[in-house]
């Protein structure tokens, strides 16, 4: 399976930060900014999508109810990570197939993102 992840987040820091940890690990990283950017995912999906609820364009929420809404993207993982303490509840709602609080700790990013890979 693909070892290919995405990381959505408007903040450079974070995508930049996430993205050296990731690729330390063996994965293959690829970062967009604006909710625009992922609609406009090309066929090849990533295996794993780990999206920030707040991200420049539209609700990160908005965006996973989107993709899981579509026939293409709807077995996508997705990941939501937020500051907001209300974040599972959130990702329930949004059909996301988990969560991650803000600030979260790379070793717990990573389990998740390997449940849907390995």
């Amino acid at each position: 399976m693909s070892k290919q992840i995405l990381i959505a987040d408007d903040d450079s820091g974070i995508i930049e930060a996430v993205k050296l940890m990731l690729e330390d690990e063996g994965y293959s990283v690829d970062t967009v900014s604006s909710s625009a950017e992922i609609k406009n995912m090309s066929q090849e999906l990533p295996a794993v999508l780990v999206l920030d609820i707040w991200i420049t364009g539209e609700d990160g929420c908005d965006i996973c109810k989107y993709l899981k809404s579509q026939e293409t993207t709807s077995q996508l993982p997705i990941i939501l990570f937020s500051a907001n303490k209300d974040i599972r509840r959130i990702a329930q709602e949004a059909g996301a197939d988990d969560f991650l609080p803000k600030p979260f700790d790379i070793d717990e990013l990573l389990q998740k993102v390997q449940r849907f890979i390995d």
